[in-house]
């Protein structure tokens, strides 16, 4: 499997909830604990983390796809997401702009330059990364490390601290820490820090609640993403939410002419 890259979206980019939550607040400890994980040398993550693949449909499942789409849903249209599994090759449609990566470059072709407003690089495979969540997570070039447990309520939600090697994908300083149901093994949150623009390490630690799923082909991904507010150690707030139709996985190879720029 190829790398998890940049996983980090512009807050700019992401569009208010049309209705707004209040839910209580929940405190969040980020820093990793001491613990070492043994790791499986023929996975090379951790057992827990197999459990949770395994709660999503089994990672030998993802492996077997070779093509996933899916629409984000948007006031001004949806936006087609088109990836190739194998070789992480992407194409996003819209009703004004047409975005893709052929494996060297980002390409973008739009109606104005009012269309699209942000980074092709960045933004080709970021929903992406997102959605096909924790199976990107079994990608080459990761080390896992335990944290502490997240605390919502009365509930405790093991984690894991994600973490790359030096010269590992567009941002190798990027850390994400994923936790889950100890009883479902389902993901439930997703945090998250960045470094794609500025290439330093940060603390500030973005943060993703993964509410509702669906079954694509076998695969349990999110229907919902909701992203809370991140401040001082508390999560707070719902502050948007990203809501996914039309999934498709097949093991039908894509046609490899979807990713170039033809224009």
């Amino acid at each position: 499997m190829k790398k998890l890259s940049t996983l980090i979206i512009l807050f700019s980019v992401l569009i208010s909830c049309k209705q707004e939550i209040k839910p209580e607040k929940e405190t969040i400890t980020s820093e990793a604990s001491e613990e070492k994980i043994t790791v499986d040398s023929s996975e090379n993550f951790p057992k827990e983390l197999a459990d949770i693949f395994e709660a999503h449909g089994g990672l030998h499942t993802f492996d077997q796809m070779h093509t996933l789409v899916f629409e984000l849903t948007k006031p001004e249209g949806n936006e087609k997401h088109t990836t190739d599994l194998k070789t992480r090759h992407a194409r996003i449609e819209t009703n004004k702009f047409i975005l893709g990566f052929d494996g060297k470059e980002a390409w973008l072709q739009q109606e104005d330059s009012t269309s699209f407003k942000g980074n092709p690089r960045f933004y080709h495979n970021l929903m992406f990364y997102f959605y096909a969540m924790p199976f990107v997570l079994g990608d080459e070039g990761i080390s896992y490390q335990k944290v502490e447990d997240l605390k919502v309520g009365d509930i405790s939600y093991p984690g894991y601290k994600i973490s790359y090697g030096d010269g590992v994908g567009d941002s190798p300083k990027d850390n994400y820490f994923l936790y889950y149901d100890s009883a479902s093994k389902r993901m439930k949150y997703l945090g998250y820090t960045v470094t794609y623009f500025s290439k330093e390490t940060s603390d500030k630690i973005g943060f993703i609640e993964y509410s509702d799923w669906n079954d694509v082909n076998g695969l349990l991904l999110p229907k919902t993403l909701k992203w809370r507010i991140y401040e001082d150690g508390v999560v707070g707030d719902i502050k948007s939410e990203r809501n996914f139709v039309n999934a498709v996985a097949t093991r039908e190879k894509p046609d490899t002419s979807l990713f170039k720029n033809q224009f």
